[in-house]
C-alpha cells in the first residue's frame, strides 16, 4: 500500500465532484433531476467564438505547442477589454498572462507567493477553492467574516485589530459568489491602502462583473492598485465558455512574471483555436451582454417565485448568476436541500459549502432553462 502525500488529508474531495455522483445515479435511476446547483453556463457561447475556433483547426501551427505567454492578439483583446469595460490600463506584454481557466490561476498565485505557514486571509462565505488550496500548500487559512449586516463585505477595522503579521496573501471576490453582493470603487480603494499598509498581496477573483450586473468594476481601477493587487478573470460565465477553460490574470509586471515561472512547469499552453475563439469572445459588443441578460432576468424572476415557494427571503439588488436565498428561521442549508431533493427532486446548492456564515443559506443557479424553472414551482 503506497500512502498517498500528508497534504492530502488536509482536504476533502470538492463537493460537487460527490454530490453530482449521487445526482447522477438518482438519474440513472430515473429520477426526473432538475439541477440547479451549479453554475455552468447551458446558453451557447457567440456564434463567432465557434466559428474562430473552428477556422482555427486549419492554421499551420494550430497542433504545435503553444506559448506559455498567449497570443499575442490574446493579450492584446484582454487588454482592450479592460480598458473598454472596467477603464483600466495594462501592458500587453508585462501584465497580462492568459490561464487555463482562473481555477488554474488560483493555484498557480498561491504557488508563486506562499510557503508552508504562511497565512491567508479567505472569505466566510466563499469559494472553496482558496480554502483547499491554501492548505495543499500547507499554508493557515484564515477566514474573516460577511454577512448580511455588513453587506457580505468584509470589516476592514475589525481586521486591523487583528495580528496580520503572516498574512501574505487576501482572497476577495467581487461581485461576490455566492451572495451577489458588490464592492464599491471607494471599497477598492481602501482595501488596497489596507494590503499596502500590511505588505498583502490581494487577489480579487472577478468572474460575474457582467451578469446582471450594470457597473462593471475592477479593483485595478483603484489608485495604486498595482502594487499590492492583482485580478482574476475568465470568460466562462460573461461568454458561456465554461468548458474552453479561459482565464488570465491581470497585474504588475514583478507578480506576472512570478506566477509566470509556475505556469511554465505546469502546462505547455493553450490550444491555439480556444485562443482564437476567446479574441472573438472578448471583441463582442453590448449587444451581446444585453441578449445574455434578458435570458437570465427572466430566468431569475423564476427563482425568485420558486425561492417564495419555498418561503425564503432575498435581495433583489444582488448580482451574478445566482440567488442567495435565505432559509426560514431553525432550517438548516444541508437537511433543507436533501429533503428538497428526495421529495421534489430537485438539487439546489447548501449554503454551507461556502463556509459556516452560509448556514442557513442557500444558492439557486439560474444556469437552467425557464421550462425547468417552470417544473420546478410546480413541483414545490
Amino acid at each position: 500500500m503506497i500512502d498517498v502525500a500528508n497534504r492530502l488529508h488536509s482536504v476533502e474531495e470538492y463537493y460537487f465532484s460527490k454530490k453530482l455522483r449521487e445526482v447522477a445515479v438518482l438519474i440513472a435511476s430515473g429520477k426526473p433531476i432538475i439541477n440547479l446547483g451549479i453554475g455552468s453556463p447551458d446558453l451557447q457561447p457567440p456564434h463567432k467564438v465557434i466559428t474562430a475556433l473552428t477556422e482555427g483547426l486549419t492554421n499551420a501551427n494550430a497542433h504545435k505547442y503553444q506559448s506559455y505567454q498567449g497570443l499575442p492578439e490574446l493579450r492584446e483583446a484582454i487588454v482592450s477589454f479592460y480598458k473598454e469595460h472596467y477603464q483600466v490600463n495594462l501592458s500587453p506584454s508585462t501584465e497580462v498572462l492568459p490561464l487555463m481557466g482562473s481555477k488554474e490561476g488560483i493555484m498557480h498565485i498561491s504557488m508563486a507567493f506562499l510557503n508552508a505557514g504562511d497565512e491567508v486571509l479567505i472569505p466566510n462565505p466563499g469559494y472553496p477553492t482558496y480554502q483547499s488550496v491554501t492548505k495543499l500548500l500547507e499554508a493557515k487559512p484564515v477566514f474573516y467574516d460577511l454577512n448580511e449586516g455588513g453587506n457580505w463585505l468584509p470589516d476592514l477595522d475589525a481586521l486591523e485589530k487583528q495580528d496580520l503579521s503572516k498574512v501574505k496573501l487576501m482572497w476577495i471576490n467581487y461581485p461576490h459568489m455566492p451572495t451577489g453582493a458588490s464592492a464599491s470603487h471607494a471599497f477598492f480603494n481602501a482595501l488596497v491602502q489596507f494590503g499596502k499598509r500590511h505588505s498583502i498581496l490581494i487577489v480579487n477573483d472577478n468572474p460575474y462583473s457582467f451578469i446582471l450586473n450594470d457597473s462593471p468594476r475592477s479593483i485595478l481601477s483603484a489608485h495604486g492598485a498595482k502594487d499590492v493587487c492583482l485580478e482574476l478573470n475568465s470568460l466562462s460565465k460573461t461568454f458561456n465558455m465554461a468548458g474552453w477553460r479561459v482565464g488570465m490574470v491581470l497585474g504588475n509586471n514583478e507578480h506576472i512574471n512570478a506566477i509566470l515561472k509556475v505556469k511554465s512547469n505546469m502546462d505547455s499552453g493553450m490550444f491555439y483555436g480556444i485562443q482564437k475563439g476567446a479574441v472573438e469572445a472578448l471583441k463582442c459588443s453590448k449587444l451581446w451582454y444585453v441578449s445574455l441578460n434578458s435570458v437570465y432576468e427572466q430566468r431569475r424572476e423564476l427563482v425568485w417565485k420558486l425561492a417564495d415557494a419555498l418561503n425564503c427571503t432575498y435581495d433583489k439588488k444582488a448580482t451574478g448568476l445566482f440567488v442567495w436565498a435565505k432559509l426560514p428561521r431553525f432550517l438548516k442549508s444541508e437537511e433543507f436541500i436533501d429533503a428538497v431533493l428526495k421529495n421534489n427532486h430537485i438539487f439546489i446548492t447548501p449554503g454551507t459549502i461556502f463556509g459556516s456564515n452560509g448556514e442557513g443559506y442557500i444558492r439557486f443557479s439560474l444556469c437552467a432553462s425557464a421550462e425547468d424553472l417552470e417544473e420546478a414551482i410546480a413541483r414545490i
